[in-house]
């Protein structure tokens, strides 16, 4: 099946004529690297980039699906039902292995299971540019920079006093979307202001076995608010403080191939803070504020229930985190940058939970009095560029924690940049992940817990044509996790506890290139292989297995873009995923189901045509035109063939 995986996406590859994606650029100037602007020559690290005219291409697509067309990154649900949850795989790592930061900021879900922070909270009108930097970055970073980190930069200001823009779309599954956004610039102060709304029927998330006299579709809603300002104080002071809030709202099932009728959960999250840069000569100093806010709650309220068991349950989860950040970057010499720093971050959460069953009722209640933690990093990183096109950052970070104590993490990222087109490199790095409140504290808590820690070694090496038309990068590399932290049931007790037990190996190749032969004409291919084990005791045993379930072995893409006229751009997608191995929990059996499923292909197709001097843009967007049959979680629906369009307009 590898053979005739690989065979098929080659043929359609083949029959592809055109694509949207930019090609790279040694020029390109890139942020998250380093936590200051830095050129793609001077940097070791893997960063891939989404750029603002993709974003605006992206058509009827939300942050998941855009995220899992791109090389490393597989985004479970991304095409399932609109509302339902999205997991980050980056280089086939766990969900709570990829670090979210906005702006450079990370941000956390301190209510949740795992903390990660969930996507949906960002819209994607929302987004100026993303960077996508792979690879252990614990040391600039902290926790949970395992795998890599996703860094969504927001909407900038505009340069005239005022500026508008905004979107309307229409499309299958009635979903409707609409953005609007203020930008401009007056003296010393510069704003933002974006409002975004997003409804839609949805689809039934779960899919039916055998007879059923009565389902719904699962709606969902989403409300956003983004506001920033830009003070320039002074000649060398400048402000920013900002302000985000999404409302999510939605329909939900009970779990695989088990339709509910009257579950449902609203999810609000904000995030305010500012950003203060001083200059200071050719050094800058930042102080970095963040609160991050979350509130969920779900609620299956009526006797129509099917999960078996309640009649009724109410479980609220809030988090709150507070994250403070302050660096300094200072050029030492012509050859050598310093980039150093402390943060704190500091979490709460209250969690409550009850339920009517014909059993009998239960309540839990978590209150922030013991959910609770902080940390403190210490972290420096020194660059060296030399004339001869060698290049070399080493860093390091010492944390403390409130509760586990002290680790401390490093990187050594070198590399050589020849003639400059050839750019060799390889990226030595270890990371940590810090166990959440609810593993910490929870019923199921461990205080004992210790930090998982990583180790990561990756190589390749990066080709560009002296025209800038044709680019290609070609990266492996190798992950091993320490400690991983999992749930572990005693079949002796009878009890539950997390624990640390595992170790986990990962490796894989990413296989990456872009050309474009003609102005008018863009293409952009990639190819990824990623495989893991995890070593554990079973039954007192030593046992070895794969266990990157819902992520698939292999995952191929390929963009292609096409300027028609001044007037009309189209461009088409291909994304083709392998199989994966997946599990779930039966309730007829009361037992746990472990499955294949079926590798599978997406292709769309877009089209835009400008008008006004490319002021008002006409779109469409459609997606799975060969409405393609397949299975992203074991017993939920997926997207069929379905289709938007809409009008972009920036004045």
């Amino acid at each position: 099946m590898k053979k005739r995986f690989l065979v098929v996406a080659a043929i359609i590859i083949s029959s592809q004529l055109r694509a949207q994606q930019d090609t790279s650029s040694l020029d390109e100037v890139i942020i998250t690297a380093n936590k200051y602007p830095n050129k793609a020559s001077l940097t070791g690290k893997v960063v891939s980039i989404i750029s603002r005219q993709q974003l605006e291409r992206s058509g009827g697509k939300d942050l998941s699906q855009l995220l899992t067309e791109q090389a490393g990154i597989y985004i479970n649900g991304a095409n399932s039902n609109t509302g339902k949850d999205k997991s980050v795989f980056l280089r086939g790592a766990r969900v709570d292995h990829t670090l979210i930061t906005i702006d450079g900021i990370p941000v956390y879900d301190a209510s949740g299971i795992g903390g990660n922070f969930d996507i949906r909270n960002i819209p994607i009108d929302h987004i100026e540019r993303i960077e996508i930097l792979k690879g252990s970055q614990s040391t600039l970073y902290g926790s949970d920079a395992i795998a890599g980190v996703i860094n969504i930069i927001t909407r900038k200001s505009g340069n005239k006093p005022l500026g508008a823009s905004g979107i309307l779309s229409y499309g299958s599954n009635q979903l409707f979307r609409a953005n609007a956004g203020l930008q401009g610039k007056k003296g010393l102060i510069d704003y933002n202001l974006g409002l975004g709304f997003l409804d839609t029927r949805g689809i039934n998330e779960a899919i039916q076995q055998g007879p059923v006299s009565v389902t719904d579709k699962d709606g969902y809603e989403q409300q956003s608010l983004q506001a920033s300002l830009g003070i320039q104080a002074s000649k060398n002071i400048r402000l920013l403080p900002f302000f985000r809030f999404t409302k999510l709202e939605g329909d939900i099932d009970q779990g695989a191939f088990t339709d509910e009728l009257d579950y449902d959960y609203t999810q609000k999250s904000w995030q305010a803070g500012i950003r203060n840069e001083w200059t200071m000569g050719k050094s800058k100093f930042n102080l970095l504020y963040n609160h991050n806010h979350i509130d969920r709650e779900y609620r299956d309220d009526s006797i129509q229930s099917r999960n078996g068991f309640y009649t009724f349950s109410n479980g609220r989860y809030k988090g709150g985190e507070h994250f403070v950040d302050g660096y300094v970057h200072i050029p030492l010499n012509q050859k050598m940058k310093l980039t150093a720093g402390a943060d704190f971050r500091s979490s709460v959460s209250d969690q409550d939970y009850f339920y009517v069953s014909s059993f009998g009722n239960g309540s839990s209640t978590l209150s922030s009095d013991s959910l609770a933690q902080n940390q403190l990093g210490f972290y420096a990183a020194l660059d060296m560029h030399l004339p001869n096109g060698f290049n070399l950052e080493i860093g390091n970070r010492f944390n403390l924690h409130s509760e586990y104590g002290a680790n401390h993490v490093f990187n050594i990222n070198p590399s050589l940049l020849l003639q400059k087109k050839i750019k060799f490199f390889a990226n030595l790095s270890s990371a940590f992940r810090t166990p959440s409140l609810y593993q910490l504290f929870s019923e199921y808590g461990n205080r004992e817990l210790q930090p998982e820690s990583a180790m990561t070694l990756e190589a390749g090496l990066q080709y560009f044509s002296g025209d800038n038309k044709f680019m290609a990068r070609a990266v492996g590399f190798g992950r091993r996790v320490q400690d991983v932290i999992f749930f572990y049931f005693n079949p002796v007790t009878f009890q539950s506890q997390y624990i640390n037990q595992d170790k986990q190996k990962d490796h894989g190749i990413e296989l990456e290139a872009s050309y474009s032969p003609l102005r008018q004409l863009q293409l952009k291919a990639f190819y990824t292989y990623t495989t893991g084990k995890i070593n554990t005791i079973q039954n007192g045993k030593d046992t070895t297995y794969f266990n990157l379930l819902r992520r698939p072995k292999q995952s191929f893409g390929f963009n292609a873009g096409y300027k028609v006229c001044s007037n009309l751009f189209i461009s088409s997608n291909l994304q083709a995923v392998g199989k994966r191995e997946d599990a779930y929990f039966d309730t007829n059996i009361f037992s746990t189901v472990y499955t294949t499923l079926d590798n599978y292909y997406l292709l769309d197709f877009y089209a835009e045509y400008t008008l006004l001097a490319n002021k008002l843009k006409l779109f469409a967007d459609l997606r799975n035109i060969t409405n393609s049959k397949y299975t992203e979680v074991s017993g939920f629906a997926t997207l069929g063939f379905n289709g938007y369009g809409g009008v972009r307009f920036n004045f």
